[in-house]
């Protein structure tokens, strides 16, 4: 099994988390034991993690196989969006303002507003076999996929559009430039977590070098040599304050390590 060293104050997208020798899965070998860290863009990796492991760049591929479009688990949306366009493919613009990579996407069913991956999902591919779409529990970012996804298969229709990709760039043009691991809350049923945030004082606090962002309340930012202890203070300070004045619960859409 080869190993790769990652450094996660450089690797993640939040800028935080220790120099760690992660396993890299090939040939559909999974080590026992182990969290798959996909391209950490929505993770905060504390300074001491379980054993940790990652997908080889055999998983980063895309190909069109009759109607469908089949495409691997550590392929990056940007390139997903990039194939789609050159091929005149519908229904992937969104991806091009998602960071991260399709597994991870899959796993906690991202999207923009009613645009999901599980869409037009067919199927995934684990080491238990081909897994329908119908198989799978799924809702608002969120999955009953536990297993590590290699591949997914989905359904396959003409039609890029230029209007929707401007559309989720408009969507997108309010986040924060620092680095961030993009939503820290999940939006409650009829309500917006940014909102939630703002309205318990906590839009600007910050704590050391985190902080939630002025630009954008529900993101999480680094201004630079932030500490894992100080993003937990304030995801923590934020879930009691709004349970206390608003009796909702806050879930993390940011993964704790």
């Amino acid at each position: 099994m080869n190993f790769k060293t990652i450094d996660f104050s450089k690797f993640s997208s939040i800028r935080i988390g220790p120099i760690v020798d992660v396993a890299v899965i090939e040939n559909d070998f999974i080590p026992e034991g182990h969290i798959i860290v996909g391209s950490a863009n929505n993770l905060l990796v504390s300074p001491t993690p379980p054993p940790l492991m990652i997908l080889s760049k055999e998983y980063d591929f895309i190909r069109i196989e009759e109607n469908r479009l089949i495409i691997g688990a550590a392929t990056p949306g940007g390139r997903v969006v990039s194939f789609c366009k050159k091929n005149d493919i519908a229904h992937f613009e969104y991806l091009s303002k998602l960071p991260g990579t399709i597994g991870g996407m899959l796993k906690m069913n991202a999207g923009l507003k009613e645009y999901e991956i599980f869409n037009h999902l067919i199927a995934i591919r684990t080491s238990k076999g081909w897994i329908p779409k119908e198989e799978i529990d799924y809702g608002y970012r969120n999955t009953s996929i536990r297993d590590v996804v290699f591949e997914a298969s989905f359904h396959l229709e003409k039609g890029f559009s230029f209007e929707r990709l401007e559309m989720f760039a408009q969507m997108r043009s309010n986040q924060p430039s620092d680095p961030s691991a993009g939503s820290c809350f999940k939006n409650p049923p009829g309500d917006y977590a940014g909102r939630l945030i703002e309205a318990v004082g906590l839009k600007g606090k910050r704590i050391g070098a985190m902080a939630f962002s002025e630009v954008h309340a529900n993101f999480l930012v680094n201004a630079g040599g932030g500490r894992y202890e100080d993003a937990l203070s304030l995801i923590r300070e934020a879930q009691q304050r709004v349970k206390a004045q608003f009796g909702i619960d806050l879930q993390c859409e940011v993964v704790i390590i």
